[in-house]
């Protein structure tokens, strides 16, 4: 396709995002369970136990059977034994007998009830119990949790702390999920110079190189910053097809635009692919996706909220989508908390800060500085708020979807 091809909607973006994405299906690997916080499961998760795997009291007390309670007056049992969690001692209560038992532990054979240890008095081996107490109180039945061959954790989702857990709890010590995508960052501009070092007139500071990694470590990523690529294309070429050859995925600050020094849509048009080359949003209209060996890349424009804006919108899901993530990330909205006229025809990402109200509803109010050059802008708010294409106005109170970063 020619890359001054017409401009794309953004819903039309994000599918091509997803579908070459999967087109490009990382291969999976065991991790150690211990070690799998954040991955992305490969395959379903079936229950090979019971859990609980065993009836087991939930408090710290006794196990008795509630046959032998008085209906009235306190029942006096005696106590015959002591059962912590642990190994099961293959105890069975004979009539009249209780034994002491700590919560987690199993119930001994012919126990059907536990009577938490305040409400309960000893004395000389006997065990004083009031009455009232009901049957099945404080008792935890093997497989109540989990069934054996139930499906627990479903391929696609990611695994959070508890998730782990669970997978844990069933005996698993491996657990088969799809590889962290390896991805390069590049920078790019004669006029960028590394913090610390002293500006000469017409140079900036390189802040998107900082804000990008960032942004891959929040996603459990280990990503690799490059040099700053000047604006030559030969060199530009050299760099970025080697790295083509090293990464799954490719990111670029820059050199997307339509100016002279914009080289990335020409190299990618001749050497690779070009699946798509400016989206109707606001800020990031500039954002392309293509590839190159066998990486794939994706161009965000130079203005850091433009950076910010790409990568939350389509960077994230390209990520999710290389990985197999199924499970949709958690949608939020909010309402407007100031008049919002939107002027423009694109789809926008704007700039907001998330309030609650005494009422516990969640609010967002927009940020008047929309420019995409205002990164003091983005660091004062913590949410982009969606404005779908369309000029219309948005009144105090208009729900709105948001993506907290």
């Amino acid at each position: 396709m020619s890359v001054f091809a017409t401009r794309i909607g953004y819903a039309d973006a994000l599918e091509i995002v997803r579908r070459v994405a999967v087109e490009h299906r990382l291969p999976t690997e065991l991790v150690a369970v211990r070690r799998a916080d954040g991955r992305i499961l490969a395959q379903d998760v079936v229950a090979s136990i019971d859990l609980p795997p065993f009836d087991n009291s939930r408090m710290d007390g006794f196990a008795l059977r509630h046959y032998d309670l008085a209906v009235e007056g306190e029942t006096h049992l005696r106590l015959v034994a002591e059962q912590f969690a642990g190994i099961a001692l293959d105890l069975v209560l004979q009539p009249g007998e209780c034994a002491r038992i700590t919560t987690g532990a199993p119930l001994p054979a012919g126990a059907d009830t536990v009577v938490i240890k305040e409400d309960a008095s000893e004395h000389d081996g006997r065990v004083s119990v009031p009455p009232g107490v009901r049957a099945g109180a404080h008792l935890g039945h093997a497989g109540e949790d989990v069934r054996t061959g139930e499906v627990v954790l479903n391929a696609g989702s990611p695994l959070s702390p508890a998730r782990a857990s669970l997978a844990a709890a069933l005996g698993i010590a491996e657990l088969e999920v799809a590889q962290r995508p390896t991805v390069a960052v590049f920078t790019t501009g004669d006029e960028l110079v590394e913090p610390g070092l002293p500006l000469l007139p017409g140079q900036i500071y390189n802040s998107n190189r900082e804000l990008l990694m960032g942004l891959l470590r929040a996603e459990g990523l280990e990503p690799v910053a490059w040099p700053t690529l000047p604006d030559d294309p030969a060199r530009m070429e050299s760099v970025l097809r080697d790295a083509a050859t090293a990464f799954d995925v490719v990111l670029t600050c820059g050199g997307v635009s339509a100016g002279e020094k914009d080289h990335v849509p020409l190299l990618l048009e001749r050497h690779g692919q070009v699946h798509f080359w400016k989206v109707r949003m606001k800020p990031g209209m500039p954002v392309l996706l293509g590839g190159l060996d066998r990486a794939l890349f994706l161009g965000l424009p130079g203005n850091p909220v433009s950076v910010l804006a790409t990568f939350l919108a389509l960077g994230r899901p390209l990520l999710d989508a290389l990985q197999g993530r199924s499970e949709v990330r958690a949608r939020r909205f909010a309402r407007l908390t100031t008049h919002w006229d939107k002027s423009n025809e694109r789809f926008e990402f704007l700039r907001g800060r998330l309030q609650h109200g005494d009422d516990g509803v969640l609010g967002v109010a927009p940020n008047p500085a929309d420019a995409s050059h205002r990164l003091r802008a983005a660091t004062d708010s913590d949410a982009l708020v969606l404005l779908e294409e369309g000029r219309r106005a948005y009144p105090v109170g208009s729900v709105v979807e948001v993506i907290a970063y």
